[in-house]
């Protein structure tokens, strides 16, 4: 079977973000139609991992049966848009903690490598700061801004040189699945491995 994979942040990507976490199922709320752009990612043989950093945990702002809520809203209401996120991947750490997984550096990345059993290089990675498109590039992965949550300072700027080269700039979520369904089948990335079952990892 081939599958075809994109590689999504979290925060400000596909939900809201926030300066002080999201640190509760009630406080994660979906961006308007990011849902509904996996949902169409996903119709196409578009499967979607998530790799996010989640320091709350480590700075104690929440824990994991919190998060598990936020990820099992986010999966709810995801199916009752249509669609579906195979994993998601997370850092647990703060800063301090000099882990390889926190972005920019590139465990996350390794990790789904790992999983789907292939190489990243080609694959699509979209986030809203450089740290998360520079952990996808290190592995080769294709990388695209959203200008949403975090990303919303650079609309109307040219990206400083802290973004990877060759980041392409989309509004949104949903303008990214509309700008990676109109690519020839030829361009997108497509590996023989099924995808590994929903989860995540710490």
């Amino acid at each position: 079977m081939i599958t075809k994979l994109v590689i999504l942040d979290r925060d400000g990507t596909i939900n809201q973000d926030s300066d002080d976490y999201v640190k509760s199922a009630d406080e994660w709320m979906p961006l308007p139609g990011a849902l509904e752009a996996i949902a169409r990612l996903n119709h196409a043989g578009w499967h979607v991992a998530v790799a996010s950093n989640q320091s709350g945990l480590g700075r104690g702002l929440f824990d994991v049966a919190a998060l598990n809520a936020m990820h099992s809203k986010m999966h709810k209401l995801l199916a009752t848009a249509g669609g579906r996120i195979d994993a998601v991947f997370y850092c647990p750490h703060s800063p301090d903690e000099a882990c390889n997984c926190r972005k920019p550096a590139s465990g996350l990345f390794e990790q789904i490598g790992e999983r789907y059993g292939m190489d990243l290089t080609g694959i699509h990675t979209v986030g809203d700061t450089p740290r998360d498109l520079v952990a996808g590039a290190s592995v080769g992965c294709v990388p695209h801004l959203v200008l949403t949550g975090k990303g919303e300072k650079w609309r109307g700027q040219t990206l400083p040189a802290d973004f990877p080269e060759g980041t392409r700039v989309h509004n949104d979520l949903s303008a990214f699945a509309d700008w990676l369904l109109d690519q020839p089948e030829s361009q997108t990335k497509a590996v023989g491995k099924a995808a590994p079952k929903a989860g995540a990892l710490s």
